[in-house]
C-alpha cells in the first residue's frame, strides 16, 4: 500500500494561494498567504510550517528552497475542479535555466501528498542540477473519493493551471525562461496518464518521457476519455514505458502493463524512439527505477537540449540507438539488431542500453563510483550540522559520523528498504521523500572538549565518499 500523509510536521515552503494574496515578511523567509484561508486542509498546511519551525531551524533552512504556489478548485466548467499545489526547485546561481523535470505523482490521497516532498528529492534535484534545470513536482487534491481524471486527463484544467504556475513561479523568481523552456516528464500511474497527454498537446516542449506504470494510450482507446489527435511530432519523443512485472495479469493493475505495451507497440510502428523497461521486482511501486529514469533523462537532456532558450528541441540522433526484443534483457547496436524494429524496445544509446540491461534484469542498477564529499561541516558545541549533494548515479544513501577517527553513528539510524534501496531522505510508494524531511544534522552526546568530526557521505550503493 502506498505511504499515507500523517500530518507529522512538514518545513515551511514558499507559498502562495488563490488569486488574492498578501506577502508576509519574516525574519528568515518570504511566505504568499492566503487571504482567507479557506479550508481546514489550509489551516493545517499553515499550522505544519508554523511546528516545523519550532521543531527544526535546520530544517526550515533546508526546505526554504523548495517554493510552492496553490490554487484552490474552480466552479467554472472546463477549469480544474480540485484543489492544486505545485513545488519549485531551483539550482543554486543559475542565471538562466535550461529546463525542467517534472515529477508527477498518481491517483489517491497517497500519492497527493506524496508529490508534496517530490521537488525537495535530493537525486532529482541532481539531475536538474546538472542540466540547469528546475524541478517541478505537483499535489492535485482529488481525494480517494475524488476522480482522479479532473486532474490526469490534462485537458480538465491540469494543463492550462500547470502551465499558470509555471507564469507565476517566473515572476516570483525572475526566471522569465520558466514559461518557454522545455520538460522532461516522469510520471507514476495517474501521471503517465496525464503525461501522455501533455504530450499531445506539447510536443514541441517535450525533451523526454518516463512513464512509470501508466498512459491514457489504452483508455483513449477504449473510449474511456475522448481520443486525441496526435500531431507528428509526438513520435519524435524519447519515451520509456516503465512497468511493474507483478502488475501482469494483476486485477487492479494489469491495465498499467497492457496499456504501456500496447503504447509502444502503436508509437514504435511509427518510428517512435520508444522503449519498455520492465521491473522484474516490483507491482505498481515505484521500487528502483529512479537509477534508470534519472540515467535516461541524462541521456536524452544531452542529446536534446538546444544551446539557447527558444530554439527548438534538437531531434533525436538515432546513430547510436541500440534495440532489444521485447522480455528479453540483452540489447545491441541497431544496425546489428536482426527481429522486427518496428516492435523493439528502442534505447537512446549504448551506455543506457547497458543501465537498461541490469535493470530488467535485477530490478535496480549498480554503481562502481564514490558520492561527492560533504561540505560545509560545522560543530557547535555538541551539534554537527554539514551539507551535501546525492551522488548522481545512486543518490544518498546516509552517513557515516566520526569522532576522533573513530565511527559514533550512521545516518538514517534505521534504513527502510520497503520500497527500494534505502536512502537519507527515505523512499515512498511513489518515489518521493518521506516526510518530516531528513535534516542534516546530529547531536552527539557523548562529546569531548577539543574533539574532531568527519562526515562521511555513502551512496545508495553503500559506497563512501573518500
Amino acid at each position: 500500500m502506498p505511504d499515507f500523509w500523517d500530518f507529522l510536521p512538514q518545513t515551511p515552503r514558499f507559498t502562495a494561494k488563490s488569486d488574492s494574496i498578501r506577502l508576509d515578511q519574516t525574519e528568515n523567509s518570504q511566505r504568499f498567504l492566503p487571504v482567507p484561508y479557506q479550508t481546514l486542509g489550509h489551516l493545517l498546511t499553515m499550522l505544519r510550517s508554523l511546528l516545523a519551525i519550532a521543531l527544526s531551524l535546520a530544517a526550515f533552512a533546508h526546505a526554504s528552497e523548495v517554493r510552492e504556489l496553490i490554487y484552490p478548485a474552480s466552479t467554472v466548467p472546463g477549469e480544474l475542479k480540485v484543489e492544486s499545489h505545485f513545488y519549485l526547485w531551483l539550482p543554486a546561481g543559475v542565471a538562466e535555466l535550461r529546463g525542467i523535470v517534472v515529477h508527477q505523482h498518481g491517483c489517491g490521497t497517497g500519492s497527493e501528498t506524496s508529490g508534496m516532498t517530490g521537488a525537495d528529492d535530493l537525486h532529482w534535484q541532481a539531475l536538474a542540477a546538472k542540466w540547469n534545470c528546475a524541478l517541478v513536482s505537483t499535489s492535485y487534491k482529488a481525494g480517494d473519493k475524488g476522480n482522479c481524471r479532473d486532474w490526469c486527463d490534462s485537458r480538465n484544467g491540469s494543463d492550462v493551471k500547470f502551465n499558470l504556475a509555471l507564469a507565476d513561479f517566473a515572476k516570483e523568481t525572475k526566471h522569465p525562461e520558466l514559461t518557454s523552456v522545455p520538460w522532461c516528464l516522469w510520471g507514476h500511474s495517474g501521471g503517465g496518464f496525464w503525461a501522455s497527454l501533455m504530450q499531445v498537446a506539447h510536443p514541441e516542449k517535450i525533451v523526454a518521457i518516463w512513464f512509470r506504470s501508466g498512459t491514457a494510450f489504452e483508455t483513449w482507446n477504449n473510449g474511456g476519455v475522448p481520443k486525441p489527435e496526435i500531431p507528428e511530432a509526438v513520435y519524435g519523443i524519447p519515451c520509456m514505458g516503465n512497468t511493474g512485472v507483478k502488475e501482469n495479469g494483476d486485477k487492479r493493475f494489469n491495465g498499467a502493463w497492457t496499456g504501456t505495451h500496447a503504447m509502444h507497440l502503436a508509437y514504435r510502428a511509427k518510428g517512435a524512439p520508444f522503449g519498455v523497461a520492465p521491473d522484474p521486482r516490483t507491482s505498481h511501486q515505484c521500487g528502483d527505477q529512479r537509477y534508470a529514469a534519472i540515467a535516461f533523462f541524462d541521456t536524452c537532456l544531452a542529446m536534446r537540449l538546444p544551446a539557447k532558450d527558444g530554439e527548438p528541441l534538437k531531434p533525436v540522433d538515432q546513430t547510436g540507438a541500440w534495440l532489444a526484443e521485447v522480455d528479453t534483457d540483452v540489447a545491441v547496436p541497431a544496425a546489428k539488431f536482426k527481429g522486427d524494429k518496428a516492435k523493439s524496445v528502442w534505447l537512446p544509446n549504448a551506455a543506457f542500453a547497458k543501465v537498461w540491461m541490469e535493470y530488467v534484469k535485477t530490478g535496480t542498477v549498480g554503481d562502481t563510483t564514490s558520492p561527492p564529499a560533504p561540505t560545509n561541516v560545522k560543530v557547535t558545541g555538541n551539534e554537527i550540522t554539514w551539507e551535501a549533494a546525492a551522488d548522481f548515479e545512486s543518490g544518498l544513501g546516509g552517513f557515516i559520523i566520526e569522532r576522533d577517527g573513530k565511527t559514533i553513528a550512521k545516518l538514517p539510524e534505521k534504513p527502510d528498504s520497503t520500497f527500494g534501496r534505502p536512502l537519507f531522505q527515505g523512499m515512498q510508494y511513489s518515489d518521493t521523500p518521506k516526510v518530516p524531511l531528513a535534516v542534516m544534522h546530529y547531536v552527539d552526546k557523548d562529546s569531548t572538549p577539543g574533539a574532531k568530526y568527519r562526515v562521511i557521505a555513502v551512496n545508495s550503493a553503500g559506497l563512501p565518499s573518500s
